[in-house]
């Protein structure tokens, strides 16, 4: 029988391979066909098998992959991908050439495809409040400054272990420098051959100093690089042939062929003996080999730990420690103890330890860490702060809204991460290549050995062999792999550093690609932050006063911007509050309700036409009026008739037009959407110079132009903050939300602002045309490196121009061909976006 299943979890072909495996191993399964288009299986068994046996094959497996069927909503990825996201940190690896998409790593260690050392995701956990010790007692650990329970002594601070990273530098740090002390005298004993008359030899015969290289050898090749060798044996038997899988048959033939010639030099022509009678050997070609390529994982180290330091610099922002009021007296407390609704005091100078609400105290804060913006913000009660923001010149109490994983800065983080695991589709032609890049260079090898011996000159053999190790040594598959996620890691970190979050690296290749950018107006031109100018009554029978009690108390129940403009004008005019029935909501309209008796309605021309109420030209050339100024007009009606309107203004932002300038000059087409009357909308758009607006929009409206604009061949970006921008923003091509708008808003969106404002939108399109370009400048290198770099290995030049490659500037060569992919995304660290 056969059955479809759903599967969740995979991004990649790596994993799609890995769960056909597991699933094939099942007991029962005949056959298993996974699709990573579909996000399917369909499993052909002999018998039934209970999805809970599925179930429990992929769980074993490190819960990474889920299986349930067709239909079902599957709630347990994504709450463990969030509970994951929470807890990891020290202790969550992940391959910087994402061989298998997102997928992380439990242990420290090589890629289980490429070989490459896992590197550690930095997370809040990274950053471990600060312990105190006993120098004496170092069993006793507290996490605060006292006195040791057992001796008395003064506690000290805990020296912070290593992390991963370091770690690991730490280690091939260690072991290059053993190489190189071994390596050094192997290589002056061969290069002495060269010299006439070798004073070496005045000691003892070739064949002994043969036998001290083999010594010298044994502790670069069984020790201080015996690594290479166990990834390429692991690389040959999973077959995920990597840069490992060439350098262990390059290096291992060349010490092997040399030991082989040590211990039987007679089944060897003489093509490959000295004048001595002793093989040539190639101990020096090995390990000048292998501590090269061990210089070039030494320095890619010290590269990866620089790619993520937009992180690291946003962990350091974090603070360990907050002063807590309880019972009106203050107690420094760590991080960790903070709960929700605690009142904390942030003194002068001092980090904000978590999100929240000043309740007492007026501020200046500088919030440049996150937003990018270098102007401190003023701030007064019942302002937001975030976490890891610097307090000014006062001190303030505030109320703990939002700690832990919840916070601002611990989500940026995160997001940062994330994104920086994802993979661009330009990747997929790296991929293709990589594929079928070392089989074809093992290929080319062993053809390069066939026609030396055939057609090399004399010693033919000796030529065959030695260009055919350079072949093998000097191709790179780690350059081509490392050239996407390389740049992708170091722009996600920069646009974070400037307030621009990514989601993910598909975002960044298509934000280059849009061509036209369609932008809400309430929130994202404007300021989001709109006041009442006038209350105005139509009729005799109600004064404006009235109206304005009728206008409150029916806005009193609606969150809408517009409708707390009103309440709030209601409150500084103490108006009455009447009693309000039956309220309703209508999407894009306005609202109704029984106030004070009566039926009562309050909105645009559409609420007008729901409410059955006529607006009479006299009454629509008043409110055109004020529309034209680039106000809003909501009529009320009372019992069918339009009695009153109410005029609402925002103002633009300062740094609108200035972005909306900078976009169309990238060849960006802007376009508002907005809810808003023509007229309105009419004078914000000549104001801006847009390149075109429609007004009257709900949220399906919205949606349906964005459809529009996708099918006449536009790349859309959306630009929204509010629930009704939604829709659009997860159609469009590129959502992006504004930092001050909805939850609903950012988790529908690829890019989100820290800081809602149009500029953030210039820096995601700026950084993303120069994360592609510096992407297309790995890619080219890296292609380019390996085009050249075979082909003169293999020996083409040496008919024409006498050049052939030593297999020792060949490891050089291959070692930096990655160290200058990744230096070469490390200038994206200092672009100015």
């Amino acid at each position: 029988m056969k059955h479809t299943y759903n599967i969740s979890g995979m991004t990649c072909n790596g994993c799609r391979n890995h769960v056909q495996e597991i699933l094939s191993n099942v007991n029962g399964v005949i056959s298993v066909s996974v699709s990573l288009e579909k996000a399917e299986a369909i499993i052909e068994m002999e018998q039934h098998i209970p999805l809970t046996t599925l179930q429990k094959a992929l769980k074993d497996d490190g819960d990474k992959y889920s299986i349930h069927n067709v239909g079902e909503h599957n709630d347990h990825v994504q709450s463990k991908s969030k509970k994951r996201m929470q807890e990891n940190g020290s202790g969550v690896f992940y391959c910087p050439m994402h061989c298998e998409g997102d997928k992380t790593y439990k242990n420290s260690g090589n890629c289980p495809v490429c070989g490459m050392n896992l590197v550690e995701q930095q997370n809040l956990s990274n950053s471990p409040s600060e312990k105190w010790t006993c120098p004496m007692h170092p069993e006793i650990i507290k996490d605060e400054v006292g006195a040791c329970p057992i001796c008395g002594m003064d506690l000290v601070p805990m020296q912070p272990d290593l992390s991963a990273e370091e770690k690991t530098y730490k280690s091939l740090l260690k072991k290059f420098w053993i190489a190189t002390v071994f390596t050094v005298p192997i290589f002056i004993i061969a290069m002495s051959e060269m010299l006439t008359n070798n004073p070496l030899y005045n000691l003892m015969d070739q064949k002994y100093w043969n036998w001290v290289q083999f010594a010298l050898s044994l502790p670069v090749v069984f020790y201080a690089t015996w690594m290479f060798f166990e990834r390429a044996y692991k690389s040959i038997k999973t077959w995920n042939l990597n840069m490992f899988t060439l350098i262990g048959i390059g290096a291992g033939v060349a010490w092997l062929f040399s030991l082989v010639g040590m211990l039987f030099p007679d089944i060897f022509p003489d093509q490959f003996k000295t004048e001595s009678g002793a093989v040539h050997v190639y101990f020096e070609a090995a390990t000048v080999i292998l501590t090269l390529v061990l210089l070039g994982q030494l320095l890619e180290a010290r590269a990866h730990s620089k790619t993520n330091s937009a992180v690291k610099e946003l962990l350091k922002l974090a603070p360990n420690k907050a002063v807590k009021v309880v019972n009106g007296e203050e107690v420094e407390v760590s991080i960790d103890s903070i709960e929700l609704n605690d009142i904390l005091k942030v003194k002068p100078g001092d980090k904000i330890p978590v999100d929240g609400v000043i309740t007492e105290g007026d501020t200046s804060i500088d919030e440049s860490m996150i937003t990018g913006e270098p102007i401190p913000v003023n701030k007064a009660p019942g302002d937001k702060v975030s976490s890891g923001t610097i307090n000014g010149n006062q001190s303030f109490l505030m109320k703990a809204e939002k700690i832990g994983s919840d916070t601002l800065l611990s989500q940026i983080i995160q997001m940062v991460n994330d994104a920086s695991r994802s993979r661009a589709p330009i990747q997929n032609l790296a991929d293709k290549v990589s594929a079928y890049f070392v089989p074809v260079v093992v290929i080319i090898s062993i053809i390069t050995f066939i026609i030396w011996a055939l057609f090399g000159p004399e010693p033919a053999y000796v030529f065959a062999f030695v260009n055919a190790i350079a072949v093998l040594i000097i191709a790179c598959p780690c350059a081509l792999g490392l050239a996407t996620p390389m740049s992708v890691m170091v722009g996600v970190g920069k646009g974070a550093q400037n307030g621009v979050l990514i989601k993910n690296a598909e975002a960044l290749e298509k934000m280059n690609k849009v061509n036209t950018l369609i932008v809400d107006k309430t929130g994202t031109i404007t300021e989001g932050k709109p006041t009442v100018e006038k209350v105005g009554s139509f009729n005799d029978d109600f004064s404006e006063r009235e109206i304005l009690n009728y206008i409150v108390s029916l806005n009193a129940n609606s969150e809408h911007p517009l409708a707390e403009a009103t309440v709030k004008y209601g409150k500084e005019h103490n108006s009455d509050k009447l009693k309000t029935n039956d309220f309703n909501a209508v999407t894009g309209q306005g609202v109704e309700g029984i106030v004070n008796g009566h039926k009562t309605a309050l909105g645009n021309p559409k609420m007008m036409d729901y409410a059955q109420a006529e607006i009479t030209s006299e009454k629509r050339s008043v409110a055109e009026q004020y529309q034209q100024q680039g106000k809003t007009v909501s009529y009320l009606t009372i019992d069918g008739k339009v009695v009153g309107f109410v005029v609402i203004g925002d103002k633009i932002k300062k740094t609108s037009a200035a972005a909306i300038k900078e976009l169309q000059n990238h060849g960006v087409d802007v376009i508002m959407l907005t809810g808003d009357n023509h007229n309105t909308a009419q004078s914000v758009a000549s104001e801006l110079h847009l390149s075109g607006f429609k007004a009257s929009m709900l949220p399906e409206d919205k949606l349906k132009e964005v459809e529009k604009l996708q099918k006449s061949g536009k790349v859309v970006a959306m630009a929204g903050d509010g629930i009704n921008d939604a829709p659009a923003l997860a159609k469009s091509d590129i959502g992006i939300a504004m930092g001050t708008g909805t939850d609903v808003a950012i988790e529908s969106a690829a890019i989100t602002l820290v800081k809602g404002d149009l500029q953030g939108i210039v820096k995601a399109k700026n950084l993303s045309t120069a994360v592609m370009k510096n992407i297309k400048q790995n890619l080219f290198f890296a292609l380019i490196y390996n085009t050249l770099g075979v082909p003169i290995a293999a020996g083409v030049l040496f008919p024409f121009f006498g050049i052939l490659l030593s297999p020792m500037i060949a490891a050089l060569a291959m070692s930096f061909s990655s160290v200058s992919v990744i230096a070469n995304s490390l200038r994206l660290k200092g672009m100015k976006i």
